[in-house]
């Protein structure tokens, strides 16, 4: 890209003095730099498209997720971009790259009009010395990111003046439209959920992980407010990764250099490492202040629930310095089941597994519509279902054959479904699972206390749930048993079960057989 001022790979002070030199951004009390996204203080998934072109056409699941662009619209599209940031005083650019693994690493090179997107930028992709900037090639990929470059959708064939548009071909992504930044990250995120499976054989995996003092990881999926980031920030392991991980034959790796987590109601005491990142060269979006105007105020919602912190990973005091571990020994599925249904801690076969995987279920709080207390099922397949290119069994095959390969290698890998929602009734009549509890069940997987125990079988999911577990009531662990009344346990958990075998009916086709017969009776 020409340019009369492009600003290059600046200093993270560099980018901070910029951004509240021009008014758009203020420090904290503790440092770190406070902005605001504008319009848009999240993703906006119908306005992300994909280029059909010849290495997408027959591969990418195209519908509502997945949302097919031409490639004439997309041209006219780029070259107005290009256009606009040629008018624009100042162009910041960051060379950065995805994937903590020299043999899969993917260069990046981020084109943005705010100083504060390309400390974002800094941030959260994987940072090159002096010298290994001049090495990284030119030929990878280039994210253009122009907020106030706006789409007209009777010319370029969008959905409105936003746009976030993936083309494999051009190896590019340009963004307009929305200065969110999470759109920067999915977008990446989007193309290595294409490229690695596809062409490098490794599967990504939205997940975070950890790695145990004596060499085990651990992975942890889990969509929003199921405790994915609270639970793999564990004082006792240290931290790979908290959104983003590449499987491969040899390890597992961080796609990216630094975490993005969500702030709402954050407290020192609940999320200490969260909280303590929170520094000089942290970047905070959207939140309330006190009145001193620098001072966050975490539980302020006013401006959005989807308040957030971005920092580099080394902001984390417990870390995995190279961002990669050994090979998974266990791996947690996170849900928030909010019927009350699921056991806190349950044990997977492999083909229930493949099943829950392509399920990635949780259970929000309705709405606050006043009257409505009935919970909200919510599948999102593979744990991430806004940001996966492929058809969800695809992912869910490469991880049925990691399963398999590592039994056969005699190394097992336990797969554990964990319920952090409620138990002795739904929302409204239970209670929300302790946390202390659920740090114990996960402990107790990941010391191997529930090798040895005796399981029974739930009768509705055919899960195994441990009789026993260190640190946690025996009476805790078999959900029926929590209930007052066991027949409204029953009409409950028919009911989940239903929402489950409906949800997988459009997978069915695709999935294998034994895959289907491993849902919910």
């Amino acid at each position: 890209m020409q340019h009369h001022n492009l600003q290059s790979n600046l200093s993270v002070s560099a980018l901070v003095e910029a951004s509240i030199k021009t008014g758009q951004g203020r420090l904290s009390d503790t440092g770190a730099l406070i902005v605001n996204t504008g319009k848009f203080t999240g993703r906006s998934p119908k306005d992300r498209y994909i280029v059909e072109d010849d290495i997408t056409r027959e591969t990418v699941d195209w519908g509502e997720v997945n949302i097919p662009f031409t490639q004439e619209g997309y041209d006219v599209l780029e070259d107005k971009i290009l256009a606009y940031a040629k008018k624009l005083d100042t162009v910041y650019v960051r060379d950065a790259y995805a994937c903590a693994s020299q043999k899969y690493r993917i260069n990046v090179k981020v084109y943005t009009e705010q100083p504060w997107q390309n400390l974002f930028a800094y941030n959260m992709f994987l940072r090159p010395d002096g010298k290994q900037i001049k090495n990284l090639q030119t030929d990878e990929w280039t994210i253009y990111a122009f907020s106030g470059c706006l789409a007209d959708p009777a010319i370029h064939g969008t959905r409105q003046e936003n746009f976030s548009i993936i083309n494999f071909t051009k190896q590019t992504i340009i963004i307009g439209g929305t200065a969110y930044t999470g759109e920067i990250k999915k977008g990446i995120f989007s193309v290595l959920n294409f490229v690695l499976p596809t062409q490098r054989d490794v599967l990504s995996m939205h997940c975070s992980a950890n790695v145990g003092s004596k060499g085990d990881s651990a992975l942890f999926f889990g969509l929003s407010g199921t405790g994915k980031t609270t639970l793999s920030n564990d004082p006792d392991r240290r931290l790979i990764g908290d959104d983003e991980h590449g499987w491969s034959q040899a390890n597992v790796f961080n796609l990216e250099g630094g975490c993005y987590a969500k702030v709402i109601d954050l407290s020192e005491t609940k999320e200490p490492q969260i909280y303590r990142a929170i520094r000089y060269g942290a970047m905070l979006e959207n939140i309330g202040l006190q009145e001193d105007g620098h001072t966050p105020d975490y539980a302020d919602s006013s401006i959005t629930q989807n308040t957030r912190v971005s920092y580099p990973i080394y902001h984390i005091d417990n870390i995995m310095y190279n961002s990669r571990g050994d090979l998974p020994r266990n791996i947690f599925f996170l849900t928030c089941d909010a019927f009350g249904v699921l056991p806190p801690i349950s044990k997977l076969t492999p083909e229930q597994a493949m099943y829950h995987f392509v399920s990635g279920y949780t259970a929000k709080i309705a709405g606050t519509e006043t009257g409505i207390t009935e919970p909200q099922a919510t599948f999102s397949a593979c744990f991430g279902a806004p940001f996966i290119p492929l058809h969800p069994t695809v992912y869910a095959k490469m991880l049925g054959e990691k399963l398999a390969s590592a039994a056969e290698g005699g190394e097992k890998i336990n797969v554990w479904l964990v319920n952090t929602g409620w138990t002795g009734g739904g929302y409204g009549l239970g209670s929300r699972m302790e946390l202390t509890f659920t740090r114990a069940m996960i402990k107790a997987a990941l010391n191997g206390d529930l090798d040895e125990v005796e399981y029974q079988e739930d009768p509705y999911f055919g899960l195994s749930i441990p009789r026993t577990c260190p640190d946690v009531p025996n009476a805790l662990l078999y959900p029926r048993d929590t209930w007052r009344n066991e027949a409204d346990y029953d009409t409950a958990a028919k009911k989940l079960a239903e929402l489950f075998n409906a949800n997988f009916k459009s997978y069915a086709k695709e999935a294998a057989a034994d895959v289907v017969a491993a849902g919910p009776r």
